[in-house]
């Protein structure tokens, strides 16, 4: 009952369990992250499992999953559900390993940190995906497609002018939404030249996992190298001009076949929502106190955006409560329900893929692929063939294996890897979001084939990027 007096005892016997805890957690931040945890909570080094059946067991649910996610339009399954599984299944499995070890603290500290890895991560992405959400609500992204397209352009102009946009457009938000705008673009204009839709999604595809390597907030892969302190913020924009030159080589190339004729101008008015402009100006202020919350602060930037989304949830209470007052629907902004349509089969994803491949980690497996890679092989052919590797496998997935294996490189090889593994998506229409979202919109005429036709273009770009990047940054190796 709730008036019964409760014995000290318990009470004593709890405090003195969360002290403990508190102690072992400390203890393992200090001593400096997951590897380290699993030596100090352990009298011997970490199991090795790669050989053992567990350690098989756990590849085979990886590949299996994966297979299944390269999969989804065929099986119609979501993406984050099989990661999903795999992750709690591969880590059931090292559970089953550990017992009776003695080394429960130690693997409980190494989930602490996966957990602790995503859990910035999520946060970033909730607050910019929520900020996009709210600019297409706002139709900002209606209003820049409607000017574009009433502007009467040529095919040849335009497929630059798609092309540079998403170059820059990419650096601050994410390659899939600036894709799917310009897509849009280059739909509405091109309806009665295929050929032209064909090239401008191939072009639109390559300047948007360019412009996205060369900004911490461009790409995940971007995101997760910057929130893990391996390069400083500044560093990422000497990569400006190999992603330049990656997007610009095949550019070059595919611009000659495109159409020269001028289609039809289409007025199409669409109007900004009220408030439109004040989001933009706290989206680029939420940027902001996230870079100075990492660089001047010594916080984590998700930290900083979380502030930005307080910005974001005053401007729509004013917005709110002044379009009750005034009857005016178009102002009324509801910020939750722009939190609530954020992409979570992506952030669920990423789930996914952070605690299996953290897994695999912990088995031992990664070790291995860093020797092998990063050691016997060297590291600026790993890079390479890490970069050419995301044309087939999410980069996501790659770079956190790089940054768990964390082998000893130089700025400039982080700074490779970063290009590699953002630009290597390019190389074929499944390699990246942006790619595959393009052949979901122009159905039929961008497809996998045509993208195909131009992947050595796309490769000679993905090479004369990494040749530019090693003379022009050699500073930094």
């Amino acid at each position: 009952m709730r008036g019964d007096p409760v014995p000290a005892r318990p009470i004593l016997e709890a405090v003195m369990a969360l002290l403990l805890r508190v102690l072992a957690l400390l203890s393992f931040f200090f001593a400096g992250g997951p590897a380290a945890a699993m030596e100090a909570g352990a009298a011997v080094a970490p199991l090795d499992l790669t050989a053992s059946p567990i350690g098989f067991a756990a590849l085979a649910i990886f590949v299996l999953a994966y297979t299944l996610v390269v999969l989804e339009e065929a099986t119609e399954m979501r993406k984050s559900k099989p990661v999903m599984v795999a992750a709690g299944a591969i880590w059931v499995l090292i559970g089953i390993a550990y017992m009776g070890s003695g080394r429960d603290l130690a693997l409980e500290a190494a989930v602490d940190v996966t957990i602790l890895d995503y859990g910035e991560l999520f946060l970033f992405l909730m607050v910019a995906i929520t900020y996009v959400n709210t600019l297409e609500e706002r139709r900002v992204f209606d209003v820049l497609r409607a000017r574009l397209v009433a502007l009467g352009l040529g095919y040849r102009r335009l497929f630059w002018m798609t092309g540079v946009l998403a170059f820059f457009l990419s650096g601050v938000l994410d390659n899939l939404t600036t894709s799917l705008i310009l897509g849009a673009v280059v739909m509405a204009v091109g309806r009665e030249s295929p050929k032209f839709v064909a090239l401008a999604c191939i072009n639109v595809v390559v300047a948007a996992n360019a412009g996205g390597a060369f900004s911490p907030f461009g790409d995940i892969t971007t995101l997760m190298v910057w929130q893990k302190g391996k390069l400083d913020f500044t560093e990422f924009f000497v990569l400006f001009v190999p992603s330049a030159v990656n997007f610009l080589v095949p550019a070059a190339l595919m611009s000659i076949a495109v159409p020269n004729v001028t289609p039809p101008a289409r007025e199409e008015r669409r109007r900004l929502k009220p408030g439109a402009w004040g989001v933009i100006v706290l989206f680029a202020a939420t940027i902001a106190t996230a870079v100075s919350f990492k660089n001047f602060l010594h916080l984590p930037p998700a930290l900083g955006m979380m502030l930005g989304l307080g910005y974001l949830q005053m401007l729509a209470y004013y917005l709110q409560r002044a379009g009750k007052r005034r009857k005016d629907e178009d102002m009324v902004l509801d910020s939750f329900h722009q939190v609530a349509r954020i992409e979570w089969d992506t952030l669920l994803f990423f789930f996914g893929i952070i605690f299996a491949v953290g897994g695999l980690g912990v088995i031992g497996y990664l070790a291995w692929a860093a020797q092998h890679l990063y050691v016997d092989m060297g590291p600026t052919f790993a890079n390479i063939v890490i970069g050419a590797l995301s044309a087939i496998v999410d980069n996501i997935p790659l770079m956190f294996a790089v940054l768990t294996m964390n082998p000893e490189m130089s700025d400039g090889q982080w700074l490779l890897i970063t290009l590699t593994a953002g630009v290597g998506g390019s190389l074929l229409s499944i390699g990246s979001a942006a790619g595959v979202a393009l052949m979901g919109q122009a159905r039929g005429v961008y497809t996998f084939s045509s993208h195909l036709k131009w992947s050595w273009a796309i490769a000679l770009g993905y090479a004369a990027s990494i040749l530019v990047h090693m003379v022009i940054n050699a500073a930094y190796f």
